[in-house]
């Protein structure tokens, strides 16, 4: 068994033991369980459970930990936490947070309380926190935390490591110092590696790497992703246009990024949002998931529509009525498959205007092949069952227009969706079903009432 697959079991056993303990009102054992886990294991926990239970777990945890569990659990999730506790308890949670974290969590509390978390706080943390809110969420700078340690090129890596003694503790995920002028603006970085195995009598400037270079404080939050994943980072300096030193990006807060986007991604082509709660009461689940399946009914609608025009074709030759959904599903499988492929190439970042147009041909190429042979299988099928060549052959016709056009459209749908600014995940799946449904149908029946009639 897999580490992952380990885990995920360990985490459903803890999740049905401590709802057991719950049903059997066993509050002491429920109280001991939480207090042996990570704030992230209790954070999966609650967003497992259903609201009463939630809540009544929510109730018996540490104090001590709310604030970062509370960083943990989806926006759903930590609305309605927060919604169940008083202002003092609020702000004893936001008590030693990172300015990264604070800034995430500080937009979702009570008015009153953002005010005594400001009033509370020194002038450097207060202007250091504004910094970081005064960016966009999902950016750069909406990322970055500013507990930052710099130095001088022009200091020796003995008087360094003196500085690092008598400064005690270094900030998570520190695995270089930052490099700076005396006007803050980024000069490069010092591995704590090459601290520890350069000659002390060196300078900061002998042994800095200068290669690395910054993230701007403006590209979006994925960009940051990507650049971690391809340069291998732990942690990366942000500045600002004048290459001023802002704050820096760590591991923790991309692998956040990342999860976000897997999971946009997926619930986006349902039409939800990946900060729904799962366990949300009945009536508000509905409500979300109305609007998706009305687009998608009038789409449905359309397809019908289009299906009525034969309707003299279909009362001729019922076999064409068992048929027609076949080349509209095959065209939608394959369809489906090229946009998974492209709006993934696209959120790597692998998939632009200079190679748009290969791709294009490629999976028209991709399109083709399959409808060649499907189109056979499909129509040796139809052939032995009704008796009839003709219909073979209208099947086949079919098959072969809509897995091509289904390639096509698997391709230009993202691509135009991103061109007039519309999230693909978010309308890409709608639109190529009814794109797909709509081809397969007309094509079909189409086909068969230039024949018949």
């Amino acid at each position: 068994m897999t580490d992952v697959a380990q885990t995920d079991k360990n985490a459903e056993a803890r999740i049905a033991s401590l709802r057991e303990a719950l049903r059997a009102g066993r509050n002491q054992h429920v109280w001991t369980m939480l207090s042996d886990l990570h704030p992230a294991e209790i954070a999966h926990i609650l967003e497992s459970l259903p609201s009463t239970e939630r809540q009544f777990v929510w109730n018996m945890v540490d104090m001590k930990d709310e604030g970062d569990i509370l960083l943990q659990v989806n926006d759903e999730v930590r609305a309605g936490l927060i919604k169940g506790m008083d202002n003092e308890e609020l702000i004893a949670a936001t008590d030693g947070m990172d300015m990264d974290d604070l800034a995430d969590l500080l937009n979702d509390l009570p008015d009153m309380v953002i005010k005594e978390v400001l009033h509370s706080m020194d002038k450097q943390d207060r202007s250091r926190l504004e910094s970081v809110l005064s960016y966009p969420e999902d950016s750069a700078g909406g990322l970055m935390n500013t507990d930052t340690i710099t130095v001088r090129a022009d200091v020796t890596l003995d008087v360094v490591l003196r500085y690092l003694r008598l400064r005690g503790d270094l900030p998570e995920f520190t695995d270089n110092l930052i490099v700076v002028n005396r006007f803050d603006m980024y000069l490069g970085s010092l591995a704590l590696s090459r601290i520890l195995t350069s000659d002390p009598s060196q300078t900061v400037a002998e042994v800095m790497d200068t290669e690395i270079k910054p993230i701007s404080v403006n590209i979006p939050a994925h960009e940051v992703a990507h650049l971690f994943e391809k340069r291998d980072l732990i942690s990366a300096a942000v500045v600002n246009e004048e290459s001023r030193l802002l704050g820096r990006i760590t591991i923790d807060d991309v692998v956040d990024v990342i999860r976000d986007e897997a999971d946009h991604s997926l619930m986006s082509m349902a039409g939800l949002h990946e900060e729904d709660d799962i366990f949300a009461p009945v009536i508000s689940s509905a409500k979300r998931r109305a609007l998706w399946l009305g687009i998608n009914l009038l789409t449905a609608f359309l397809a019908a529509w289009v299906i009525g025009l034969f309707q003299v074709t279909l009362e001729k030759v019922v076999a064409l009525a068992v048929l027609m959904p076949i080349a509209a599903s095959m065209g939608g499988i394959a369809g489906t498959q090229t946009l998974t492929l492209v709006i993934r190439g696209m959120a790597l970042g692998h998939i632009g205007k200079s190679n748009s147009k290969w791709l294009l041909y490629k999976e028209a190429a991709v399109g083709s092949l399959n409808g060649v042979i499907w189109a056979l299988i499909v129509a040796g099928i139809a052939i032995l069952w009704f008796g009839d060549i003709m219909i073979g052959a209208f099947i086949a016709a079919a098959m072969l227009i809509n897995l091509i056009i289904a390639a096509l459209a698997g391709v230009t749908i993202p691509l135009v969706l991103r061109g007039m600014g519309i999230d693909p995940a978010l309308a890409g799946s709608v639109i190529l079903t009814t794109v797909t449904d709509v081809i397969g149908y007309l094509a079909f029946l189409g086909l068969a009432t230039i024949y018949l009639i």
